[in-house]
């Protein structure tokens, strides 16, 4: 898959760590070369859709409307 027009701007790169999937969503990590983790829930059938296994190479796209920030 090649991304090459899209409005987000955060776009990375990385592999399926693990799925977790639930009655309707499921969970997945994603890692990114760095060793960061990204978790995004989706629907299962998104998921099945996007044939979705561990160690797929996939994109975490992130919209900055979608992030939120805190401090302690």
């Amino acid at each position: 898959m090649k991304v090459t027009k899209l409005s987000a701007r955060n776009v990375f790169k990385g592999k399926v760590k693990s799925i977790q999937d639930g009655a309707v969503n499921s969970e997945v990590i994603v890692q990114l070369p760095a060793g960061i983790e990204i978790v995004s829930i989706i629907t299962k059938t998104a998921a099945q859709n996007l044939g979705l296994k561990d160690g797929k190479e996939v994109y975490a796209i992130i919209k900055a409307t979608n992030v939120i920030l805190g401090t302690d």
